[in-house]
């Protein structure tokens, strides 16, 4: 017989197991068409359990953000605290960081999500703008605007290029999860996150060019 203490973990590991069953089935059917009792035969519990945590779907929704999603935030931050190196080793380490802890991972379908129901849900949007979105193109805007005060980097218009230079990783995380991919057959993310930074810090034309108008 499992004693009371493994009794009591297993209970306490319960809401971290109801949303994770939640984000897989947002993830497969959709939010609006998976019910609570779906959400429970998935992770295992009865029927009724997930209200024992959670008021309903919605609050779910809510809780599968703030308790999957918005942690990652918590890795940038850390890596932005303690980093000594150049502003440009920087960018690359945070967006491969985004790609690890996201991109890769069950989270990347977030950004289909969010298009296909936020739209119904403006509180779940919300929460999702204002403590994901938000923050997480602050960390961006961080680095950017630390390269440009350091002299290593020449943005014009930082507020723009925030959403510039991420906007082709929410893209991949994007076609990831639909059955129409624009990505390579054998896509490598270290490959594309490099090719993305690249592209934005070095552009598209040659020294000798970019020169002449220097010039």
């Amino acid at each position: 017989m499992c004693p009371i203490k493994c009794w009591t973990r297993r209970k306490e590991a319960r809401p971290q197991e109801i949303l994770e069953a939640a984000l897989g089935l947002f993830v497969e059917k959709g939010f609006a068409a998976t019910k609570i009792e779906d959400i429970a035969r998935a992770a295992g519990v009865t029927r009724g359990t997930p209200y024992l945590y959670f008021a309903n779907k919605e609050e779910i929704f809510k809780s599968v953000i703030r308790s999957l999603l918005v942690p990652q935030l918590a890795v940038g931050e850390s890596l932005l605290k303690e980093w000594q190196g150049s502003a440009r080793d920087l960018l690359v380490q945070l967006f491969q960081m985004w790609w690890r802890t996201v991109g890769d991972t069950s989270l990347s379908a977030f950004p289909k999500l969010m298009i296909a129901e936020g739209g119904n849900f403006p509180d779940v949007m919300a929460l999702y703008n204002e403590e994901f979105i938000l923050p997480g193109q602050g960390l961006i805007r961080h680095v950017l605007e630390l390269g440009v005060a350091r002299g290593e980097l020449v943005v014009d218009d930082i507020e723009y290029a925030v959403h510039v230079v991420s906007a082709p990783i929410v893209m991949a995380m994007m076609m990831k999860n639909t059955p129409l991919s624009c990505l390579p057959s054998h896509f490598s993310a270290e490959r594309y996150v490099q090719c993305t930074l690249d592209l934005f810090l070095n552009g598209l034309l040659a020294r000798s060019v970019d020169a002449a108008h220097a010039q």
